[in-house]
């Protein structure tokens, strides 16, 4: 049985081509998506926000994969989203097969305000890059023929769109509306044979994880809780590829939990052995 993140190729997306939103540096989710992508064969382009520019790490991604040309363009702008699909049609001569969202800011839980306090202007904000992006991105895709018939989009989330986590604040409600963009795209997008679905990811240790209060405890909760722990970056990764093979061209509308179990859990012995321990039971 191979470790965790040395699946070997299978060329599940060979001759396959597409967009990927959101990678920073080698620990965010859009990284490891994008070399499992390459693994299989997958060509790419990628897109982040003009800023990542002065912190990220995208030229190196690109080289890693065979030199992915790199867009940087503000996803809440839909002139910038439409050159993105521009570029890729130029690059690749054709519509692309798969496209990966994995884009969130919350500028409240960055900032420190509680979600009893928010600031509706970093609120608002927050829900366009987080969810409405999505929308956003789906929309110049069709708008400009930039999805090919038969393509397949894949949006990251995570479980506090369902449940409340105190600390993921407004981002709860960023992923509750990208999961709802999912559904609502995906009835229209299917009649073009094009399927969109969100992955319900465990937390994860990235860079944007890192913003979040309370981060190591949400991470401990889903080891002690989840049957298999946490599923990793590169397990994600893997899982997405075959959301964006044809194994799955009859999956879509659909948030697919990636958590080794979380979701389905209420309560677990080791929770409850540590809960008695820290009560002194």
């Amino acid at each position: 049985m191979p470790d965790e993140g040395t699946a070997a190729g299978l060329g599940l997306l060979r001759d396959k081509v597409g967009v990927v939103f959101g990678a920073l540096d080698d620990s965010s989710l859009a990284w490891q998506i994008a070399l499992a992508v390459h693994r299989e064969g997958g060509r790419m382009l990628f897109s982040n926000a003009p800023v990542t520019k002065r912190f990220g790490q995208l030229d190196a991604l690109a080289g890693a994969v065979g030199g992915a040309p790199v867009v940087y363009a503000d996803a809440t702008s839909d002139e910038e989203l439409a050159e993105v699909y521009r570029a890729a049609g130029e690059h690749f001569g054709r519509p692309c097969d798969f496209v990966v969202h994995s884009i969130g800011m919350g500028l409240n839980v960055r900032k420190g305000k509680p979600y009893e306090a928010l600031n509706y202007d970093w609120y608002l904000k927050s829900l366009d890059i987080s969810a409405v992006s999505l929308h956003r991105i789906v929309r110049a895709g069709m708008d400009g023929g930039g999805l090919a018939e038969g393509s397949s989009i894949v949006a990251l989330s995570y479980i506090g769109a369902q449940r409340v986590f105190s600390e993921y604040s407004e981002m709860g409600d960023a992923k509750a509306l990208l999961e709802s963009i999912v559904r609502s795209w995906g009835y229209r997008l299917g009649r073009r044979r094009i399927r969109i679905n969100a992955v319900s990811q465990s937390p994860t240790r990235t860079t944007a994880g890192g913003g979040i209060k309370g981060f190591d405890s949400m991470f401990e909760l889903g080891e002690r809780l989840a049957p298999l722990g946490n599923a990793d970056a590169a397990s994600c990764a893997d899982y997405v590829v075959t959301l964006l093979s044809d194994l799955t061209r009859m999956v879509t509308m659909q948030t697919l939990y990636h958590d080794g179990g979380f979701s389905s859990m209420g309560v677990s012995d080791e929770l409850i052995e540590a809960l008695g321990a820290g009560a002194g039971g």
